[in-house]
């Protein structure tokens, strides 16, 4: 096996593929890449027990084979390369890499040991690739961390002919967006939850323009665009629906503009130490932004409209309602409120007029819903 390629190719294509790689394993092949070589072609692929990565670019084709080498020792050489052509080769039980002057000799790992590359599962349909990294990140911050609970850390991905309906929740917040997609499959419908840390690293490689295929069946989902491929494991279980839970019956509704706001809740919130709350006071022209107890306090007010009710205080976990508002890039937020201690629906509008329409101005695509806590005394 030999072949030449420009490094910054190399890197990307063994960085790409290495995201798969377990960091420890107790089984050393799983922490190879299979690099394989023909016809001006070079191909790097990876798995692990839960996900596989396959990416395929031109290369020089000395002489066509195939070696497996440790990824993240390949990565880290591929890294320190100095820029320009590399020449790879194998020579005898080494694999290895020179260009401008620098030569390095990697140990291989025998090829009877290295296990297939699942396939491909059935295309469904295709998603554009920066609309869906966008749409899983605005709802991975709601994943769950606790991994005895592994449902909870998992997106659901449903598919409902052309739409495509993410959600993520750890029962204390629960976001959903949605988007639009093209179904090759008549009548599709599906209803799977994918590890949200995996999908999260597929969505952002896959987050260039182009169209992205979806690939799904019963225990895997697949993606694939312009010669990279990823599948991804299932997670057994089914999140809760969010229908029910995202009917607010005449809420109070407070609007006012989001930047200022995230930057009144990230001053405020200095004071806020554990579990402590960020408390919001509305009124019909502003809302009270307060933290802290006896010894360490802060405060902000900023401009804001309430409808509903003369005056209304919430208070929320800071993290979580942080992490709400920078998933939103609209210039206003408006709150759907039911009270201290209920549930709390915070959704992205253009502007304040639309934001103050009893609807809402039509079903937003992205929704975010908070558990209010007990507000400060």
């Amino acid at each position: 096996m030999e072949f030449r390629i420009e490094r910054g190719e190399l890197a990307d294509a063994v960085a790409w593929a290495a995201r798969v790689l377990p960091t420890r394993s107790p089984v050393p092949v799983l922490g190879g890449l299979l690099l394989e070589t023909a016809d001006g072609r070079l191909s790097i692929s990876g798995l692990d027990y839960e996900a596989s990565a396959r990416i395929e670019v031109p290369a020089e084709t000395v002489r066509p084979g195939k070696v497996l080498v440790m990824g993240r020792r390949l990565l880290d050489v591929c890294r320190v390369l100095p820029e320009g052509a590399v020449e790879c080769a194998v020579e005898g039980s080494r694999f290895t890499v020179t260009g401008s002057g620098a030569g390095f000799g990697l140990s291989v790992l025998p090829l009877d040991d290295c296990p297939a590359l699942p396939p491909l599962p059935e295309v469904l349909g295709a998603v554009d690739g920066q609309e869906f990294a966008k749409a899983v990140a605005d709802v991975a911050v709601a994943a769950g961390k606790d991994d005895t609970l592994p449902t909870l850390t998992g997106i659901r991905l449903g598919l409902d002919k052309d739409r495509m309906t993410l959600a993520a929740t750890d029962r204390y917040r629960f976001a959903v967006r949605s988007l639009a997609w093209k179904p090759t499959v008549a009548d599709v419908s599906a209803d799977v939850v994918v590890s949200a840390r995996r999908l999260t690293e597929i969505a952002r490689s896959f987050g260039r323009a182009g169209m992205v295929s979806l690939a799904m069946d019963g225990g895997s989902a697949g993606f694939e665009l312009a010669g990279m491929r990823t599948t991804v494991r299932l997670l057994d279980g089914r999140l809760p629906r969010h229908d029910k839970l995202f009917a607010m019956t005449d809420p109070f509704t407070a609007v006012t503009d989001r930047a200022p706001l995230v930057e009144a809740v990230k001053r405020v919130s200095v004071v806020a130490d554990g579990d402590s709350p960020l408390q919001l006071a509305f009124r019909p022209d502003s809302v009270l932004l307060q933290a802290g107890y006896e010894d360490d306090v802060a405060s902000q007010r900023l401009a804001a409209e309430l409808r509903g009710a003369d005056e209304l205080t919430v208070a929320f976990n800071p993290s979580y309602l942080m992490d709400a508002l920078a998933s939103f890039d609209t210039p206003v937020v408006r709150f759907e409120l039911m009270g201290p201690g209920q549930r709390a629906m915070v959704t992205g509008h253009a502007d304040h007029e639309r934001a103050m329409r009893p609807d809402g101005a039509g079903q937003p695509a992205h929704e975010h819903l908070l558990m209010s806590v007990k507000p400060l005394v």
